[in-house]
């Protein structure tokens, strides 16, 4: 054990190296597979001897282990009894002693743990907690709190349901009174250690813990131990809320514990005031009087801007309450509210300006409408649009003579004219800020454009001395209002607004390829963009050309991937240029492969990358769609790539930074690079496979891959369209095992089901049925077991659509509905009646698809047509295929063709992880499976089968049909055999 111990923490140490973390992780993933693994780790974070960092690792690999091996989609133990027994038995200990950063890791395992088993399977852990609670030890109190509310934190966004409120009302059971004591321990606490220092700071992490917990047991509903104990909390509220103690240092920076608890405390107070008004309504006035004094006193300190933010929440929470609302509802308090707590937070600080300096890209991020950061400048903003929805005309009349104070001001101050504008930008906006349409509603008082043109567009067109921030507020405006300009408004304002590209500041270049990105992005009610290819061919090259020497000015990988809204602006210009990308697809292709090399030694910007990947997806996706659609002869010749020959380049070039990507396993980039190789082989499903691919089906085929879950939408996607060009090589080498190996370990799991099927469809389209029969059976049991365990509707779906195809593909593949049905009763004689009946009828009518129900026209004419059981055997299962068929006839599938949407919109990256989760590329996006798009008019189609059918067997389908359809379906069917 001791030598496994040594082994791994020295791999923990590895993945801390940029030279060694790919091997060292890779090596974990092998260790991880041994027994006892979580339990190592837990004895490494344990090991004090060990460096801090060694042991702050193994809490995050502990971590990640559990998110991914301790239950399976069922909630069923991945791990054996034993481990789960000592993990849950040593976990909450170990945290409590732990150093914070590694609490931090060991509050998430344990509250991962508690998603699963909390509370059935793990009933005692509320009483330990209480068990260990300290009335003078702050220490070990917090390590309980923090494990408490690490647990409880996750009631905070989920839906109501019987169980969530049968798990608060066992843990207030246990743990309300003890909860309740420990508010009076601490601020006795408090009071006792009022001047020294350490003592007084820790006491006051567990106040910030308490309230905390408070929101967390309050989140869902208010809990009978807090309603009758409402009086004294509140008080304790109030009283936190005031105090001051300079012990606690001064420092103009960084929060202290005491900001932290009465920001703690005023989003309390704001859940209390949204959510419980009619109990907590009488204690509301009350604090608002507070919190307005505490405004009104706050300095403009950095240190303040957590707890400000969380008190404007409050007073915005109060102004949405009706019951509340009125007491703003007069012009002097509007003036006061304008004037001590409004402007204060929305003017520009020497904090603001430094960071606007030194650290542009996270000012840019701060000052983005949507930003997840607590800003004073958008809390203040949401006060003040709260007020105007509540009093639009009063509002606007109070804050437009601030508004015209500060332009007056601003003829010689440019930061007084930068608070003018940014009341105007608060106050003319109504609802939020759209991140696809910018301000959709207007203030119905104010003009927006002739507020531009007259006060704000000269810092635009300026080339001179204009201070950069006055440029980034005009940008600004045009970014948020860019709904409301007309079409022929844009024209005028957008090439000015593509020269402040060329802006030597970051944040104004910045700005306004933010700003360019999201007007190429607008579209119309009918879905056409505003700015189509024509508008952007003739600079599309200069553009490109300036966008890339920006991303690529400093090539560190770090440097060279901070700024995502810069290549943002270049995927769109790729998404909106079309097949105008052809005369400089070279140059373009140039560079995105320079920064692919330079980024794939240390990917650090998820949102960077994403849009890499999209702009790589745009680029191919323009060179594919001019293969299937060549120009026109005269163009071919004035391009150095046409046709297949341009798609082959593509190929060859891509090659190389990709091969790298898959052999090094650098995991946030292979799901993308599987969705782009894709995408290259599926646009010409008649050409051989290239060579190096080729290379790529033996790894492909190995479990190891398979092994991380993003990796399993882009390499099933890869696979499939591998499948019907590699067939024969496939088949001659005994690979057919291994593919059908890995559909086995997909179905098996709900999240792979639909990855599952696609690859048994590309498996059933492709590979002939003489080497598919060994297996088929196999199949059918692995679907049919899944089928009696109450499966989604969703597989069940996709089981019938699978039916479909294998019947669809008819006896002239050796296939059709008779294979399936003996392949069937092979396993259980009679077994495929039930199916047919209760399934397969039944799903179909349901289809939604027009290329599923194509499919199910099909399967059922062939069926009628060539099934010799449905012939004989199933004679009233003819009748009843015949009026699905005639059902689905009645609205006649057609299947669009063509290269799918025109607007591609970008993917939600917020939440996007290192290599954990999948992206799916929208530049890359799949069309629809269509196994028979020769068939265009199903109904012609189904006519001349029925026909052909009918003559073929001598007349028995004609037969079938009299004897066997009542004469409403004979007279449906007539049309089709005439």
């Amino acid at each position: 054990m001791a030598v496994q111990i040594g082994q791994i923490a020295q791999l923990l140490d590895a993945t801390l190296d940029p030279q060694q973390h790919r091997k060292a992780e890779a090596a974990l993933r092998q260790e991880e597979k041994k027994p006892q693994f979580s339990l190592i780790l837990l004895q490494i974070v344990a090991s004090e001897p060990l460096p801090v960092k060694t042991r702050l690792a193994a809490s995050l690999c502990f971590k990640n282990f559990i998110r991914l091996n301790y239950v399976d989609e069922d909630g069923k133990y991945k791990l054996p009894e034993d481990e789960v027994a000592t993990i849950k038995q040593e976990l909450v200990g170990l945290m409590i002693s732990s150093p914070s950063n590694i609490q931090t890791q060991l509050g998430e395992a344990i509250s991962i743990i508690a998603d699963s088993d909390f509370w059935d399977r793990w009933n005692t852990l509320v009483s330990d907690l209480v068990g260990r609670l300290s009335q003078t030890d702050y220490k070990v109190t917090n390590g309980v709190l923090e494990v408490a509310h690490s647990i409880f934190v996750r009631w905070r966004p989920l839906f109501r349901s019987n169980e969530l409120f049968e798990e608060i009302n066992n843990v207030l059971a246990v743990f309300g009174e003890p909860y309740v004591k420990m508010l009076t321990v601490a601020d006795a606490q408090i009071e006792a250690n009022k001047d020294n220092a350490v003592a007084l700071k820790g006491w006051f992490e567990t106040m910030s813990l308490l309230i905390k917990l408070f929101y967390d047991l309050s989140s869902q509903d208010m809990p009978p131990i807090v309603e009758s104990h409402l009086q004294p909390i509140t008080g304790l509220l109030q009283k936190y809320l005031s105090y001051t103690n300079p012990i606690l240092g001064d420092d103009d920076e960084e929060a202290t514990i005491i900001e932290v608890v009465k920001a703690d405390i005023c989003e309390a107070l704001q859940l209390y005031t949204t959510k419980y008004d009619e109990d907590f309504g009488p204690y509301t006035e009350q604090f608002i009087t507070t919190v307005w004094n505490l405004l009104s006193t706050t300095g403009p300190g950095k240190r303040y801007d957590l707890l400000v933010s969380r008190a404007l929440q409050f007073l915005t929470a109060v102004a949405s309450s009706s019951r509340h609302a009125e007491n703003f509802n007069n012009e002097n308090v509007l003036g006061q509210i304008v004037e001590k707590v409004i402007l204060p937070n929305v003017q520009l600080r020497e904090s603001d300006i430094e960071m606007f300096e030194d650290e542009p890209i996270e000012f840019i991020r701060r000052d983005l409408e949507g930003s997840d950061t607590d800003s004073r400048r958008r809390a203040a903003t949401d006060f003040l649009r709260k007020l105007l929805e509540k009093f639009e005309m009063l509002v606007t009349q109070v804050v437009f003579k601030y508004i015209d104070h500060y332009l007056t001001l601003g003829k010689a101050d440019w930061k007084a004219k930068d608070t003018a504008i940014y009341l105007f930008l608060a106050i003319a906006a109504k609802g939020i800020v759209t991140a696809a349409q910018g301000v959709k509603t207007v203030n119905q008082y104010v003009d927006v454009v002739d507020f531009f043109q007259k006060h704000v567009a000269s810092d635009l067109m300026a080339a001179g001395d204009v201070e950069p921030i006055s440029k980034v507020d005009a940008i600004k405006y045009l970014h948020n209002f860019r709904s409301q300009l007309t079409k022929d408004q844009w024209q005028a304002a957008f090439q000015p607004l593509i020269q402040n590209m060329a802006s030597t500041n970051y944040v104004v270049y910045t700005y306004a390829a933010i700003a360019v990105e999201r007007v190429l992005y607008l579209t119309n009610d009918d879905g056409e963009h505003l700015f189509a290819r024509a508008d952007i061919e003739p600079f599309a090259k200069d553009l490109l050309d300036h966008l890339f020497s920006l991303v690529e000015k400093d090539p560190s990988p770090a440097k060279l991937q901070e700024n995502e809204f810069l290549m943002r602006c270049i995927m769109r210009v790729l998404i909106v240029l079309k097949e105008g990308v052809a005369p400089i697809v070279d140059g373009v292709l140039n560079h995105l492969i320079t920064i692919t090399n330079i980024i794939k030694a240390n990917p650090s910007n998820p949102r960077f990358y994403y849009y890499h990947f999209e702009a790589i997806g745009a680029l191919t996706r323009q060179v594919l769609d001019r293969v299937e659609s060549p120009p026109p002869p005269s163009l071919l010749t004035s391009h150095r790539y046409c046709g297949s020959t341009m798609e082959q380049q593509l190929e060859t070039r891509l090659w190389e930074p990709f091969s790298y990507i898959l052999n090094e396993d650098v995991s946030e980039f292979v799901p993308y690079v599987f969705q782009i190789l894709s995408s290259l082989l599926e646009s010409n499903p008649s050409s051989p496979l290239p060579e190096n691919f080729k290379t790529l089906i033996p790894p492909l085929l190995m479990p190891t891959i398979w092994e991380t879950r993003g990796n399993v939408p882009g390499c099933t996607r890869f696979l499939c369209a591998i499948v019907p060009k590699a067939r024969d090589a496939i088949v001659a080498e005994n690979q057919l095992e291994s593919v059908l190996g890995i559909f086995q370990r997909l179905i098996t799991s709900k999240r792979n089901e639909q990855n599952a099927f696609d690859l048994l469809e590309s498996i059933v389209a492709a590979i002939p049925a003489a080497s598919l029969d060994a297996y088929f059976g196999k199949i059918l049991e692995l679907l049919f077991t899944k089928l009696q365990a109450n499966p989604s509707d969703s597989f069940k779906t996709r089981f019938v659509r699978f039916y479909h195809l294998v019947s669809a593909k008819g006896v002239e593949n050796g296939l059709g509905a008779d294979y399936f049905i003996k392949h069937s009763e092979a396993l259980q004689a009679n077994v495929f009646t039930p199916i047919y009946l209760n399934i397969i009828l039944q799903t179909t009518g349901q289809f939604a698809r027009p290329v599923d129900r194509k499919l199910g026209v099909i399967s059922y004419t062939k069926t009628l047509s060539d099934s010799t059981a449905f012939a004989q055997k199933y004679q009233k299962g003819w009748g009843f295929t015949c009026n699905a068929l005639l059902d689905l006839l009645k609205n006649p599938p057609q299947v669009a063709t063509g290269a799918g949407d025109e607007i591609v919109a970008e993917a939600d990256v917020d939440d996007i992880g290192f290599g954990v989760g999948y992206t799916p590329l929208n530049t890359c996006k799949k069309g629809s499976r269509d196994d028979f798009p020769a068939i265009e008019n199903v109904q012609q189609w189904v006519s001349q089968f029925l026909k052909e059918a009918n003559a073929r067997h001598g007349g028995a389908i004609a037969g079938y049909i009299d004897q066997r359809l009542q004469d409403s379906s004979k007279q449906a069917l007539a049309p089709y055999l005439q």
